[in-house]
């Protein structure tokens, strides 16, 4: 009989894949065509996904190994994606991407070591979670705010303080999964933590 957390066709994990298949879509819409209102319609949907497939994990018992690498996996490639564009498009200036992105490489980094010294990848910490969170609304908020009109101007504060915010967390959620790498290596290999 298959493990549970073995199974790939799933709900949740359906929700994940169709996230990820957004991302192409969604920088068309942002580069070619500067279709920003469908861009943001894209962006909602899959922050409104992230959220929904978590839900429907729990909810119908379906969490899986994939599902636990797929979402992640779909939260950064959107946060990449919308920070390239964003950058492109003068939304946020080349020095916030480039430390947000640093984040995912020095993380990303620890991976292959880790797993080399036989564990697993970092567990999603309520606090990833939480930067996450904001900065898949501020996105949208940030893009929202560009032009002159009242809509802009009413979303521009609130997406650069979603920004900040998840910004901040995101450096320190990192700052947390560096210092797991660093309580990891020095435990002996196949040693599990405390």
């Amino acid at each position: 009989m298959q493990d549970p957390a073995d199974r790939l066709l799933t709900i949740p994990n359906a929700l994940s894949v169709l996230r990820l298949l957004g991302v192409p879509l969604f920088l068309y819409l942002l580069l070619g065509p500067h279709a920003d209102g469908w861009a943001l319609v894209v962006l909602i949907a899959a922050g409104l996904s992230d959220w929904l497939d978590g839900k429907v994990a729990r909810w119908l018992n379906q969490m899986s190994k994939l599902g636990a690498l797929l979402d992640p996996a779909a939260d950064r490639l959107y946060i990449l994606a919308t920070l390239v564009a964003f950058v492109v498009r003068d939304i946020v200036p080349l020095w916030v991407a480039v430390v947000l992105v640093s984040r995912e490489i020095v993380v990303g980094a620890c991976l292959p070591v880790l797993r080399a010294r036989g564990y697993g990848p970092f567990e999603v910490s309520y606090l990833g979670k939480g930067a996450t969170f904001n900065l898949l609304y501020a996105f949208p908020m940030l893009l929202l705010a560009q032009g002159t009109s009242t809509a802009a101007q009413i979303a521009r504060p609130v997406a650069y303080a979603f920004m900040v915010w998840g910004g901040a967390l995101y450096l320190w959620s990192g700052a947390l999964y560096v210092y797991q790498f660093f309580l990891a290596l020095r435990r002996p290999p196949g040693v599990a933590p405390v």
